[in-house]
């Protein structure tokens, strides 16, 4: 296989961009008094789904060291079927998917309906520029084939 272009190597200007963006939607994150472990899982959920095995691996550890439990990350691919998550959770992580997968039909009413239920506009924002900021990531480190080895 050939190797790839490492796109934080090769456009460093490009990828601090995007590092700024990262910095930014953590902050509104922190702004909207979403945990830093939640947070952590809402970029796992995109990244599982995105099957991005580099920050699969990270996002498990970061986690891990914000307090999240081993069940909660176990249980994250089936959140629907546990009662491990609150309403406020599962609100965002139904949105995280959508935007992750909208190319599959947007992001539905239904959903967006549902997080203005359970979240206000701030944590709505913040929720919707984490998955905007982690599916880029994704992006980054798929078509780059960041190297994943124990």
């Amino acid at each position: 296989m050939a190797e790839r272009i490492n796109l934080g190597k090769s456009a460093p200007a490009l990828y601090q961009a995007v590092m700024g963006l990262e910095k930014l939607a953590a902050e509104a994150v922190a702004s909207a008094s979403i945990p830093d472990g939640f947070a952590h899982l809402l970029r796992l959920r995109a990244s599982q789904l995105n099957q991005c095995a580099f920050c699969i691996r990270m996002h498990t550890h970061d986690a891990l060291s914000s307090g999240e439990s081993r069940d909660r990350i176990s249980v994250l691919p089936a959140w629907r079927e546990t009662g491990y998550f609150t309403e406020k959770e599962r609100s965002s992580l139904a949105l995280v998917e959508a935007i992750t997968l909208i190319s599959e039909g947007q992001v539905p009413d239904v959903i967006y309906e549902q997080a203005a239920a359970h979240l206000s506009k701030d944590e709505i924002s913040a929720v919707e520029w984490l998955s905007v900021i982690i599916n880029a990531w994704n992006r980054i480190a798929i078509s780059s084939r960041y190297p994943v080895k124990p």
